[in-house]
């Protein structure tokens, strides 16, 4: 399977041939030479929209024929339809779409010299449309159209519209908890509350309270916000179990103001997370918790601050097992950036003025350090690092008790890392999963796998190569805490 950046720079007989070869998917889609302007626009929204990516122009296949003929060039398209796409993000976005272009040379598809035309889209901060008003979205091959609710989720995470700012309709500050609002403006150093409740943003000027004020505030959030709690569940063992077999120990719901729900749900699972024996110093053992406190602490707290309130009928779940945690929090990273990375995602908080009032209170900062926190702590403990995958319409974080060979790990090229750390999350892998998960080509993935196993990191598992239920695993020889 060939990669996007190696079929662009492969040399001008070989580019066509490859870029047709070259599976279309989260980063990249062809277009034949006749493309309108105005669907090739529908493109660069939905790209833009989502993570970035390339849109090669000049690229059609033959899907009726068995050999698959590829079509390739855009000298015959002519100049006035080559102007059309150059001017596509000007005329049919707004707002415009940020690209780049550029003019490719090539074989076509009669071995004639002919040229491709190359778009380069940047993610973006802001919500990009067409200009008939309709937005698109690029997920996995498609480029689908969103509908109301899916278009209002897409702003919220984009920051134009911030869910926490909109009014509740018939509340107003009668309906926040006296005290709590009370401790809030002790701690700020001040008595005005009304004028504080302004300044963050918790009260509009016509007295009528937020929904940040009510999820912070509010005696009951929950007659508002049902799906605003965190749920703690503890597992016997390293797995859920179905049926007869399900291993789950205690289910704990926590609800209640913001701020409580953090106090509550910590104090909770201080008792639920499992120990180890780790030498402390002035030789003695101690009884440590699988996962540093101020590591798991962290992860509540961006869990409770950070998550998408305005989607209804889910919640916070945090999941103990006995050599990791998993915590589960209800929408994408803001920005819809990809979340294998997180120091590359663009973040900024989806909800400012509750991540304010925490700061205040001194659970957390605004400005994303958490996340660095995190890993930080996690490597002084010669842990491996937190794993974050962003799904559909949530962020799953997976904190696990093995402890890592840093400075080996660290000497692995970044494909080989992704690789060892699905293994960690899924236990069992083929070559197709990786690939699939990782959007590398077949060679790729072999190589670094290749490399892992034989550092001893990880194992091949099959009768035969082409046993159809192979599988890589991690190597029963790395060394796991004792629990």
């Amino acid at each position: 399977m060939i990669d996007i950046e190696q079929a662009l720079s492969s040399n001008e007989s070989q580019r066509g041939l490859l870029l047709c070869q070259v599976p279309e998917g989260q980063w990249f889609e062809r277009k034949g030479p006749r493309v309108a302007s105005r669907d090739l626009a529908n493109a660069l929204v939905a790209f833009a929209n989502a993570d970035g990516g390339v849109i090669v122009v000049g690229l059609q296949k033959d899907r009726k024929k068995a050999t698959e003929k590829c079509r390739v060039g855009i000298d015959r398209s002519g100049p006035k339809l080559l102007a059309s796409w150059q001017q596509a993000a000007i005329d049919f976005t707004l707002p415009v779409v940020p690209i780049s272009t550029e003019m490719l040379a090539c074989r076509n598809d009669e071995g004639g010299r002919d040229h491709l035309f190359v778009i380069h889209i940047r993610k973006s901060n802001v919500v990009h449309a067409t200009v008939a008003d309709d937005v698109y979205l690029r997920v996995g091959d498609e480029t689908r159209k969103l509908r109301f609710n899916q278009r209002r989720e897409l702003l919220y995470e984009k920051g134009q519209s911030i869910y926490e700012a909109t009014p509740i309709p018939d509340a107003n500050s009668t309906d926040l908890d006296v005290r709590s609002v009370e401790s809030w403006v002790s701690a700020m150093g001040t008595t005005n509350a009304e004028r504080l409740l302004m300044a963050r943003g918790l009260v509009d000027r016509a007295g009528q309270i937020t929904v940040a004020a009510g999820l912070l505030f509010g005696r009951t959030p929950q007659a508002w916000f049902p799906q605003a709690r965190v749920r703690l569940l503890r597992y016997r063992g390293i797995t859920r179990g179905v049926g007869r077999g399900q291993q789950l120990e205690t289910d704990l719901q926590v609800d209640g103001p913001l701020l409580n729900q953090i106090k509550e749900a910590r104090r909770l699972l201080e008792s639920l997370i499992p120990t180890r024996e780790a030498f402390r110093g002035q030789g003695r053992f101690e009884s440590v918790p699988i996962i540093p406190r101020e590591v798991w602490t962290e992860a509540l707290v961006n869990a409770v601050v950070h998550r998408s309130y305005s989607m209804a009928g889910d919640h916070i779940r945090v999941e103990v097992f006995h050599d990791r945690i998993e915590v589960h929090s209800p929408g994408r990273f803001p920005g819809l950036a990809g979340g294998a990375d997180p120091f590359e995602v663009t973040r900024y908080a989806r909800n400012p003025n509750i991540a304010r009032v925490c700061a205040d209170m001194r659970f957390g900062q605004e400005l994303g350090e958490g996340i660095r926190r995190m890993f930080d702590r996690m490597r002084r403990e010669s842990l491996v690092d937190p794993v974050y995958q962003q799904r559909a319409s949530s962020v799953h974080l997976t904190l696990f008790a093995h402890p890592a060979d840093l400075d080996r790990e660290r000497q692995l090229p970044k494909t080989a890392r992704d690789l060892l750390q699905l293994m960690r999350i899924e236990k069992q892998l083929s070559t197709g999963d990786l690939m699939a998960a990782t959007g590398r080509s077949r060679p790729t993935i072999l190589r670094h796998v290749k490399t892992l196993k034989a550092l001893g990191l990880v194992e091949w598992v099959g009768n035969s190569p082409r046993d159809p239920q192979a599988h890589w695993v991690l190597s029963e020889k790395q060394p796991h805490l004792p629990l």
